[in-house]
């Protein structure tokens, strides 16, 4: 009696009455007014700000911009209206930012995104699909698959090839060389590394890759329990690109020592110089050494879409895994990446089951879960945003507009070789960075390494470019990242017209304090 009683009780409480009280605070049937102003809003103040916005950066010191920023409140114990939200971050927020779509903001791998993939983004926030498991994202695990399909087709894979996407190159080069090393393990010495962990002479194993490769082949391999002295670097050319003949001599070396080589990175297009290792020769090297060829491709990857420069991938094809970002080359809001696999029964080494979530019996009946192959459990659905980028961009506008930089890199790299007390460190770009250094004959005295950094941070701080630096051999260098298919030549003209004019101020300066 008493639980009848109490569950009729229960029954009657406004628990189990329709609640009205956060219905605007969600997007369904009878929320969908609220949800389009607060669009409309951002979407009027975006606009706004972007037409204010005349150069690619404000010019705030990092110390003006914490400032700034530490004023904003952060609460609101009652909730407040979208108009003082974004009044309060208009100018220390909105109007501060690097505005990645001018035509000078041209320092990092750091692309404008186009308005298409922006579009997907609503969708994706709108239905929040979680693509860990099927029944969380039933229709956008088919869709992300169909994707996956196109690219596997676009780097010459076959049937028996897979792949998922990522947040970007560091998660897809950790994937590669995790399943590389425990595919070495299992067959060539036995071991079941997710069972029984590493061998007990994993400190034997090696990684091989160029010495310009990207810092996350030795991140992996410190968090891969292996040690970042296990990566042994490969001298490179002087056009920065992985010396076979080294490659070869270490792999001697190796054999002499009874190390245990397991994996080849090779990287399309490294971060300064933009430089492709040999692809054919290291696959070569790699099939005749039983190595695991992993191809860092997460900036030279979109040449898939290049209508000119596509023959520089030949090879990519042999490779047992790739990585490629969407958002560089491919304009994607950050972050979007996909680890395509050769063999996709491979996947087999990320795999874990989890009653809740992808039981072992869900395979059997035909089910898709996408964290089978995924170190990710909780992920994004992005593959919606390069589908709707694909289809609205078209491949060939996707083609113009990479042939376009890399057309726009080499214009700009003869321009600068020509310049008077301008030293260009590679004038035959590969693709679309350029390394150069303002670099006048002046005396042992004048230190060109602070003046090239005095250069790069005064163009910042006064908003006329977004460039970036580096150091090559010791030198510090300026470098142009023609990401923006916007840009034109006379824009760079312009910028380094502004860097030879606060060079030679800065030069007089101190010719005045001698």
């Amino acid at each position: 009696m008493n639980f009848t009683y109490r569950a009729e009780s229960i029954e009657n409480t406004a628990l189990n009455q329709p609640s009205r009280e956060f219905d605007h605070l969600f997007l369904h049937g009878e929320s969908t007014r609220s949800y389009q102003h607060i669009v409309q809003q951002v979407t009027g103040k975006l606009v706004e700000v972007m037409h204010k916005l005349e150069h690619p950066y404000s010019g705030s010191t990092p110390a003006t911009l914490h400032q700034k920023l530490n004023k904003i409140p952060v609460l609101s114990y009652g909730g407040e209206p979208i108009e003082s939200l974004l009044e309060d971050i208009d100018e220390p927020l909105l109007q501060s930012n690097i505005h990645i779509a001018h035509q000078k903001s041209v320092a990092h791998l750091h692309c404008p995104p186009l308005v298409a993939a922006m579009a997907a983004e609503m969708v994706i926030n709108a239905f929040n699909p979680s693509m860990d498991s099927w029944d969380q994202s039933p229709a956008a695990t088919y869709l992300e698959q169909e994707v996956i399909e196109w690219l596997i087709h676009g780097f010459g894979f076959d049937s028996e090839a897979d792949g998922v996407f990522t947040s970007g190159g560091t998660q897809s080069n950790y994937t590669g060389l995790l399943i590389a090393r425990d595919s070495f393990c299992e067959k060539r010495l036995g071991v079941d590394v997710q069972k029984h962990g590493l061998p007990e002479d994993f400190q034997r194993l090696r990684i091989l890759c160029s010495e310009d490769a990207h810092f996350t082949i030795k991140q992996s391999a410190s968090q891969l329990g292996l040690g970042e002295e296990c990566v042994l670097p490969i001298r490179t050319d002087k056009n920065h690109q992985l010396c076979i003949d080294d490659l070869n001599r270490k792999l001697e070396e190796l054999e002499e020592e009874q190390l245990l080589p397991f994996a080849l990175v090779a990287t399309c297009g490294t971060t300064d110089f933009g430089s492709i290792d040999p692809l054919p020769e290291m696959a070569a090297i790699a099939k005749k050494h039983g190595l695991w060829l992993h191809v860092d491709a997460a900036f030279g990857g979109a040449l898939i879409l290049s209508h000119q420069h596509k023959g520089k991938l030949r090879g990519i094809e042999k490779a047992n895994s790739i990585t490629v970002d969407f958002h560089k080359l491919f304009y994607q809001p950050i972050s979007c990446g996909a680890f395509l696999l050769k063999n996709k029964t491979e996947f087999r080494y990320l795999q874990h089951h989890a009653d809740y979530l992808n039981p072992v019996d869900d395979e059997e009946k035909g089910i898709v879960n996408l964290v089978n192959k995924s170190t990710q459990t909780t992920r994004r659905f992005d593959a919606l945003k390069l589908f709707f980028s694909l289809r609205m961009t078209g491949t060939k506008q996707y083609g113009d507009m990479i042939d376009h930089t890399l057309s726009l890199a080499s214009s700009a790299a003869c321009h600068i070789d020509a310049m008077e007390n301008m030293k260009i460190i590679n004038n035959d770009p590969e693709l679309n960075t350029i390394v150069f250094r303002f670099e006048p004959t002046v005396p042992a005295t004048i230190d060109l390494n602070q003046l090239n950094w005095n250069i790069q941070k005064h163009l910042l701080y006064t908003g006329k470019a977004v460039l970036a630096k580096t150091t090559v051999k010791g030198e510090v260098c300026l470098k142009f990242t023609l990401l923006n298919p916007r840009t034109k030549l006379e824009d760079l003209k312009e910028v380094l017209a502004d860097i030879q004019e606060f060079g030679e101020s800065e030069l007089e300066n101190w010719r005045s304090t001698v």
